[in-house]
Order: C-alpha cells, then sequence, then structure tokens
C-alpha cells in the first residue's frame, strides 16, 4: 500500500485507479473508510471519468463516430504513476494512450492530489487539456465512509447532517438511467437518518443540493466526519444493499437521461475544456 500520514490521520492508496483505500485515526485507531467487502461492493473511493454514471446503451456519439464505454469511465480501473510531493501529500496521475483513444477521443492529463492537514484529507482532482481542440469530460467521487464506526452501534444510530438543506429532491435511476421521476425527503433540521432500504432502488441523485457540508453523525457518540465540498452540481448518495457504509458523491456530470440523444457535446453536466487549459475541484473530509 501507498500512504502519507500525520500525528493525526494514515491514508491509503492503491496505484491502481488512484484510490484512497483507508482513513485510519492514528490515536484512537478509528477506520472512517468501508471494508471493501467483495460479497457487498469491493472498492473503496473510485475515480469517476470521463463520465459519470452511465452512457445510454453504454455508448456515446462524438463527431459522427460511435464510441462505448462502461459505467463510470475507466479511469477507476487503470494504473496510475504517483510521487510523493512530501509526508502529507501525494499526486497520482494518468494521461491519455493508445488504449484509451480507441473508446474516448481526447488528450488528457489527469491528476489526482490527495492532501493532509491536520485532521483533514482533502483530494484535488486536477485535469488538464494538452490538445489544440476542446475536452469533453465528466468527473466525480465515490468515497465510501464505514457506518457504524468501529463496529458501535447500529446503522440507524446513524444519520447524514446538511449544512444548508431542509429536503432533498432526488431523481430516481431507471436501468442505470436518470429518469424523470422525482421524490422528496424531508430533513429533520437538516438531518437524514441513514436506513439500508433508502438505496434499494439505486442511488440518490441530487441536482439541485444546496448544501457544500454534509456530516456522517450519530446518536451514541462523537464520531464521525465532516464532508465538504464545492463547485460540483450534481451529488449523489449511495449505499449497496444491506451494507455498512455510505458513500457521498459529488459530481461534475451526470449518467444519460432516459432520452438522452447519446451526443457527447449534449450530454447533461459535460464539462468542456478549451484546448491547453487546467480545471480544477476539491472535495474534503475532516474526521473527528
Amino acid at each position: 500500500m501507498i500512504f502519507i500520514e500525520n500525528e493525526h490521520i494514515k491514508v491509503s492508496f492503491a496505484a491502481k485507479g488512484a484510490e484512497l483505500q483507508s482513513i485510519l485515526g492514528t490515536n484512537s485507531l478509528t477506520e472512517y473508510m468501508w471494508s471493501g467487502d467483495a460479497n457487498y461492493w469491493g472498492k473503496f473511493s473510485p475515480v469517476l471519468f470521463p463520465i459519470v454514471g452511465a452512457l445510454k446503451d453504454n455508448t456515446y456519439q462524438f463527431e459522427d463516430k460511435s464510441y462505448q464505454l462502461s459505467r463510470h469511465g475507466f479511469a477507476r480501473d487503470m494504473e496510475f504513476e504517483y510521487h510523493h510531493i512530501n509526508e502529507q501529500e501525494i499526486l497520482f496521475t494518468l494521461t491519455h494512450s493508445d488504449e484509451t483513444l480507441k473508446v474516448y477521443p481526447f488528450e488528457f492529463k489527469l491528476s489526482l492530489r490527495y492532501k493532509l492537514s491536520g485532521a483533514s484529507l482533502s483530494c484535488t482532482y486536477e485535469v488538464t487539456n494538452p490538445a489544440e481542440k476542446e475536452l469533453l469530460f465528466s468527473i466525480g467521487g465515490h468515497p465510501a465512509f464505514a457506518v457504524p464506526l468501529n463496529k458501535q452501534g447500529t446503522y440507524t444510530d446513524y444519520f447524514l447532517s446538511f449544512n444548508n438543506d431542509i429536503e432533498l429532491t432526488y431523481y430516481h435511476i431507471v436501468d442505470n438511467l436518470i429518469s424523470d421521476k422525482k421524490s422528496v425527503l424531508k430533513l429533520d433540521e437538516g438531518k437524514l437518518t441513514l436506513q439500508h432500504n433508502l438505496f434499494y432502488d439505486d442511488a440518490l441523485v441530487i441536482k439541485n443540493l444546496k448544501s457544500d457540508s454534509i456530516s456522517i453523525l450519530n446518536t451514541k457518540n462523537y464520531n464521525g466526519l465532516a464532508f465538504n465540498f464545492k463547485d460540483f452540481p450534481y451529488f449523489g448518495i449511495w449505499a449497496a444493499k444491506d451494507a455498512d457504509f455510505v458513500c457521498l458523491e459529488p459530481w461534475c456530470g451526470i449518467a444519460d437521461g432516459i432520452n438522452h440523444n447519446q451526443q457527447l457535446k449534449d450530454k447533461e453536466g459535460i464539462v468542456t475544456l478549451a484546448a491547453k487549459q487546467e480545471w480544477k475541484r476539491t472535495w474534503q473530509v475532516t474526521c473527528f
């Protein structure tokens, strides 16, 4: 494993997918990340690139050609190069190749920069367009946090606390695509009690989240975390069926709608990056 650490937390990664796999409290030995139990879901925190979610028929059109990509794209399954900036910062990098160009006809450089500050870990997505033409992409996070922490209490002892929402309007997923059906979850003073059946029909997909901070808290003790994000226009909340975790997923991009025309340039949430430009977004988790 690859890791960075300070006096508060030790954070571990895999080079495959530049995937965050562990956030361990140095003194408390509290593990904040999901265990990766493959009986439920064998991942920890995949990066979603160059698409978020699924394409209609796993296919998109660009410049009169048809391409196929599986759900969430290819970056999570590829080996990243990495180097330690220092003991508390590490940079993972993936660039286009002959392999990626067959399914995604764009030159790119994708970097994930992880950095510690006290009991906080930040993850910055850095996308660079080295080409002379526009780069079209989506990107998102998918970190899975353990619930309950240290196996103390039950799933329903935990809740999500939103800093600026009183209700959540979410879109239903049908056959991996975003449907027109919406539902509303009323929050109790910004709080949503976690229940496994919330996710039996897949993720809660939110397009109009007002909050930029969501905390995972519980009714038994003070252990938890705060998840902060900014300038991600979409958000997903998900867990595998009956699994003891919850994913907090900030997205710049979204799965295709059921009526999408499959044209990449028309895809909802697609980011257009001009030639020779760079793009960044950051999320941060603070453990306590």
